[in-house]
């Protein structure tokens, strides 16, 4: 998955105008004047997947178009101890304006990019880890990325490009077999059909009408066993609710398809980076 460079400057753009709004006050008032200053991003934690580079230079660009910069890693790289991870260069202002916007976005999907990778590693490749629709508000697709660059997969970006019938639709529809008959009926031929089931009555139902996806939630896991021996392969079979790291590799051991799994981002913890400005640079190396 691929971010679009539109979607990261009108994301990083909100970011900046609700932390700039009409001035940098503090900023303003020290009159740092025009000269340019060279600024390090650290890596402070123990060990961190990176993620979110071009978010993390664009709240710099956006504000000073000559801002320059350097990157000793990339997105996906694996960084373990104190590094420095980034040089760069901007008139002073422009550093220490931008610098908390900067820094949101990197330590927060570096974060989610850490946790990711986690979970993947612990699976040892037996089950594709998937994220949810669980994300922070207007973050969805920077959000998704990092889990992309941590080693999962993404589920539905939205409700616009996936057929996923859960309970409360079954309860509107009457049935796990209506619902899935209409969704069918009303879809694009092309489009699987992915139902959630509460029980193993409700997965011999699904598979009567040949769903594509069974998503299993909250099973124990010897239902799960019974439900993938049921299913037969004959659908692909989805986990979710109740998976954690302690828990993963025993379930990645069952026979599953996939493990959807919120907690790789609304449970990822941040990683921790500073910016630090180094000095001032002379205009003969500028």
């Amino acid at each position: 998955m691929k971010v679009s460079e539109s979607y990261i400057d009108w994301v990083v753009s909100l970011a900046l105008d609700e932390d700039i709004g009409s001035g940098d006050i503090t900023t303003i008032a020290l009159e740092p004047g025009d000269d340019i200053w060279e600024a390090e991003l650290i890596f402070k934690s123990d060990r961190g997947v990176l993620c979110g580079s071009r978010f993390f230079e664009r709240a710099f660009q956006l504000l000073d178009v000559d801002a320059g910069f350097e990157w000793q890693f990339e997105d996906g790289d694996l960084i373990e101890g104190r590094s420095n991870v980034w040089r760069g260069r901007a008139v002073a202002d422009t550093i220490l304006t931008a610098e908390r916007v900067a820094l949101n976005f990197i330590c927060h999907l570096s974060g989610i990019a850490t946790n990711t990778r986690r979970y993947v590693d612990a699976t040892k490749g037996k089950v594709r880890v998937l994220d949810t629709r669980k994300t922070t508000p207007l973050l969805r697709l920077a959000e998704k990325y990092a889990v992309r660059v941590g080693g999962g997969s993404n589920h539905r970006l939205g409700l616009y490009d996936g057929v996923l019938i859960k309970d409360n639709h079954i309860k509107i529809a009457g049935s796990v077999s209506r619902a899935v008959g209409l969704a069918r009926k009303n879809s694009h031929h092309l489009l699987k059909i992915e139902v959630e089931v509460c029980d193993l009555k409700q997965v011999e139902e699904a598979l009567s009408v040949n769903a594509d996806v069974i998503m299993l939630d909250n099973f124990t896991e010897d239902e799960i066993a019974r439900a993938v021996e049921i299913i037969g392969g004959r659908a692909g079979v989805e986990l979710s609710g109740g998976v954690n790291l302690d828990n993963i590799s025993r379930y990645a051991d069952i026979g599953a398809d996939y493990i959807s799994i919120g907690a790789l981002v609304h449970h990822a913890t941040w990683v921790d980076f500073s910016l630090e400005v180094s000095g001032r640079v002379d205009i003969a190396d500028n």
